[in-house]
This record gives C-alpha cells, structure tokens and sequence, in this order.
C-alpha cells in the first residue's frame, strides 16, 4: 500500500520562492569594493533571478545545459545559482584559485556553453578564451555599461553584460516543475593528484542535503540569524549554506573577495553578524586583527570551521570572546557536509580541557550521511577511539561517480564512497581525521598524523601557520618534518617550540626538524598544498643530517 501524500519534487527554485514569499526584506548584503556595499533583499533577488532565467534563454541555454560561473561571493552570482539551476540548466561554479590550464580544461570537460564573470578575472578570460571556442558562445561580464572593459575574444565568442542584459529583459518567468534528480550544479575537484574531477550535484541532493544541514545539531540557521559567508560560492556551493540560509530566511552578508582579517572584523561588527564560518586561514587573520586591534566580537555568537582541520588556539582565542566555535568536515564530493559538531548527553558535562579536545575532532555524522573506517583490507574497525582506517562514506547528497568518469573513483555497488581521508571513530560516534592517506607519516611502519603535530606547532604564541610533511628518511623511510610562519612582528625559538611536544604526543612522534618560512603554499580552495612541499622539502632530512633527531 502507497501513503496517500502528495508528490512534490525537491528543486532548488522552492528555496528563492519560500524566501522571497515568507522573508522579503530579510537582506542580502555584498562588498562590491573596498569602500562601497550594496543592499538587495530576498523578494528583489528573487525577482531578477526570474529576469536572469529571460536573459540564459535569450542566450540559447536549455534544460540541461552547463553555464559557467567565475565570481566571488556577491548579489549578482547568488542570482546566478538562483536563475540557472532554477530554470533546469546547470550552474557550474569555477574555483579561479586553479591553474589556468585546468580551468580551461574544466570549462571544456564541462561542455559549458557560457561564462559569466566578475571583472577581476578579464586578464585570466583573456588568457584561456582561445581554448574555449569549442563550446563556451557567450562571455557576461558581471558589470553595468558603465564598467565594461575591453576584451577581445575569439570568432564565436560573443562579450555582454550583465545589467545590459538584464535591463533588456522583463520579470514573466514561471520556474518550471521537472524531474528533482535533475542536475542542479557542477563543481570540480582542487585537483592536487591529477585532473580535477566534476562532481554533479542533483535538485534532490541539494535540497535534501540543505535541510539535514540546517537542523538544530547543525547550522540551525535562523530568520534572526545574519549570516556572514565566507565560504566560497564558487567551491561546493558555498557549503550550501545560500540554501539553507533561503530556507530559514536569514540575511546573507556576502564579502567579495575581501576576506583580509581587519576587513572581516570591521564586517562582523558594522553588520551584526551572528554567524559566520570558513577555514581556518581566515579566521586565524581575524584573531591577529582582534588581538592588535584591541577590538571585541558583541554580535558574532557562532563560527563554524572547516575545509581544514581546526586549531585549537582558534577555539581558545575565540572562545575567550564569547564565540562558540567548532567543526564539520566533508568534501566537494560530499555537497559537502557529512560530520558536525554537537553536544550530547554523553559529553554535556565535560570539563573545559576535555571539552575542547572534543571540539578538535570533526564531529558527529548528520542524519542522511552515513560512515565507517576500514582496514586494508576492506574490514570494518571499531568506533573505539583508537582504531584508525580509511573513512568511507554514503548517503542521498554523496558522489556515486564522477562526472564522464565511469567507474573510476566511483563508489561501490553498495554506495560506499572512499573519502581518502584516515580516521578514527569514538564511542559516542565522534569522528576524527588523523590525516589525508596521501599525508600521513609512515615512519617505520607506524602512522603519525601531521594534523595533530600541526595544530600543537600552532598553539604557539609566535607560530602563524604550520605545515607538517611525511620526509624521507634514510632509516625510518619517513619521518615528519615541521616548517613554521612566524606570527608578523615575531621570531620563532624553534627549542622552545619543540618543546610542546613532550607530553603532548610520544617521543617518537616529536619532529625531526624545524623550519622556518616565510609563507606556505596553499590550494585553490585554501587548504595547505602538501604535494608543493613534499616536492621542495621530502630530502630536507637527507640533506641535512645534522637538523635531524632533534
């Protein structure tokens, strides 16, 4: 016997409609310049979504049909996931931190037939138009007539924009009803082991992943909520919090590409944020800006980290201004949100210490999204806390595979996806990340986590950042080698460094050498890029024998 309910199918256009009927004058708030904010609300971004869905028509998009995104966080590309995905096209967001080569490879795996653009990214469009005459027709510059630059592009290729094409459309567009398994977004991998690889996101994973998200345990966005974004639209849909934030009817304060500490401060305040998250690169700024600043946090109540494991001193330094701070963990392949942190009955009485050691794992896994740790050889580990194995994950919102790759990489036949990711799993179902499998030391044939060194390195007054790497090792095939960023204004004792070790972790555990740096090499999505040091830096320990067995 079927239930006698209604069917309705899940698509991301109910989101934009339920806000702009039930939260019209919620706000939505972008940094356009370093001195200039613009105010739009949901009833207004709602309908010139509609305007846009006109304007993708006129330029010959289709049901189906993959249409590119390069911009920052701002109104005009919150419209843009509005408008393509809403009318069954597919908005496919472009991370500009990639090399050139590969965002020209993407746009043409993609197939995408046009590309709206901020205008930071002309010189870079410029660059790779020529490799994109085989699919991309159109090229829209997110400006008025006023802004518009020149850019020659190749025949076929035709230069618009935005409020031009806006301005010659009209508002009459009923968002369409179709299959909610239909594509509604296309993002691609970072890339660091290869070709990146596009993960296609459907109406049904998106809107079901938003709403398991946004529980009481999780997000728990809500309409008195401002919520400050900075996470990148442009990289796993911003970790969906543009839905989730639709749905809850919360403001949405959108940065630019202004995510400097100082500019994140002034932000959190002048806006009353409330909520806000991103990795832990920027929130390390906006601490140092804190500190020198002498400024404090009245509004901002919660801080979600993620992307990169979180430090400690992070949830300390925040902690001591009133700021709830803690993890979630997933990845593009994900939607991506798979593990987040909450409290329960088990842990609620914990003491301040053991209460933070819990806020560094990644937390526990949300309804929808299931996970396990495996050994080599594919068997099932103990959620004791100290077993660890590959993590495997499966549920309605995880990859199945990935975009014209087939099989390769896909999850298995019963769902189970491999993350890539080495964990372990506690009692209470607390998952923690001990390292990426392509990072973890294996010195002597036991496995270090370089996550755990690093975020003891940066819980030193003086350390910015912190990089651990697996070197090689002439008796022990691998050991971890530490390199540092000195905090501005400060020098690093790497004695009095080393010395957090003792006691922290065991002896052999303890780097083999220090070094310090001016800056460490990060990815197009932010994260430490390992593989650039592990090239620089794999014969540190050979070379130098005499920094070794500090």
């Amino acid at each position: 016997m079927l239930g006698l309910m209604q069917q309705k199918n899940l698509l991301l256009s109910s989101i934009i409609q339920h806000a702009a009927r039930w939260h019209p004058n919620a706000e939505i708030v972008s940094r356009i310049s370093e001195t200039q904010i613009h105010r739009s609300d949901y009833a207004t971004i709602e309908r010139r979504s509609r305007r846009l869905a006109n304007v993708l028509r006129r330029l010959g998009v289709n049901q189906g049909d993959r249409v590119a995104t390069m911009a920052w966080n701002g109104y005009r590309h919150l419209e843009l996931y509005w408008a393509i995905s809403g009318m069954g096209a597919v908005c496919h967001t472009i991370n500009p931190r990639l090399a050139s080569d590969d965002i020209s490879y993407i746009i043409t795996h993609a197939g995408d037939s046009v590309l709206f653009a901020d205008l930071s990214f002309v010189p870079l469009i410029a660059a790779i138009a020529p490799d994109l005459t085989g699919c991309v027709r159109h090229v829209v510059l997110l400006a008025d007539s006023a802004e518009m630059p020149d850019l020659a592009l190749p025949a076929g290729m035709t230069l618009h924009g935005y409020e031009d094409l806006m301005a010659q459309s009209d508002e009459t567009f009923d968002w369409p009803d179709f299959d909610e398994n239909t594509a509604s977004a296309l993002c691609y991998t970072s890339g660091t082991t290869g070709r990146p690889k596009g993960v296609l996101y459907s109406h049904r994973s998106a809107v079901l992943h938003a709403l398991a998200a946004n529980a009481a345990d999780n997000y728990a966005f809500r309409a008195m909520d401002r919520i400050f974004v900075a996470t990148s639209m442009f990289h796993a849909a911003a970790w969906a919090w543009p839905y989730a934030a639709g749905m809850s009817g919360s403001a949405l304060v959108l940065p630019g590409r202004w995510l400097d500490g100082q500019t994140v401060l002034n932000t959190l305040n002048e806006e009353r944020i409330t909520y806000s998250g991103g990795v832990p690169t920027i929130w390390l700024g906006v601490l140092d800006a804190l500190r020198s600043s002498g400024s404090t946090l009245p509004y901002l109540k919660r801080l979600m980290v993620a992307g990169s494991a979180c430090p400690r001193v992070l949830i300390e330094g925040f902690g001591a201004y009133g700021v709830d701070v803690y993890q979630a963990w997933g990845m593009t392949e994900t939607s991506p949100i798979v593990t987040h942190h909450a409290t329960v009955p088990a842990t609620a009485g914990l003491d301040t210490e053991a209460a933070t050691r819990l806020r560094l794992k990644q937390g526990r896994p949300i309804y929808g999204a299931d996970i396990k740790i495996v050994d080599a050889g594919g068997n099932a580990l103990p959620h004791d806390g100290v077993a660890f194995g590959d993590l495997l994950t499966r549920g309605p919102w995880v990859c199945r595979e990935y975009l014209y790759r087939g099989s390769e990489g896909a999850a298995a036949e019963d769902g189970w996806f491999a993350t890539g990711d080495v964990a372990t799993i506690d009692p209470d179902g607390h998952v923690e990340l001990v390292d990426r499998s392509k990072d973890v030391i294996k010195s002597g044939g036991e496995w270090i986590s370089s996550i755990m060194l690093e975020n003891i390195a940066v819980s030193h007054p003086d350390v910015a950042e912190a990089a651990v790497i697996n070197a090689r090792h002439e008796r022990w095939q691998e050991r971890p080698l530490l390199l540092v960023v000195p905090r501005s204004g400060h020098s690093i004792n790497t004695d009095d460094l080393m010395k957090l070790y003792d006691g922290a972790v065991a002896k052999w555990w303890h780097p083999d050498a220090v070094v310090v740096v001016d800056s460490l090499p990060h990815g197009a999505t932010g994260k430490l890029n390992k593989l650039a040091l592990r090239q620089a830096y794999q014969n540190y320990l050979i070379d130098n024998p005499t920094a070794a067995g500090r």
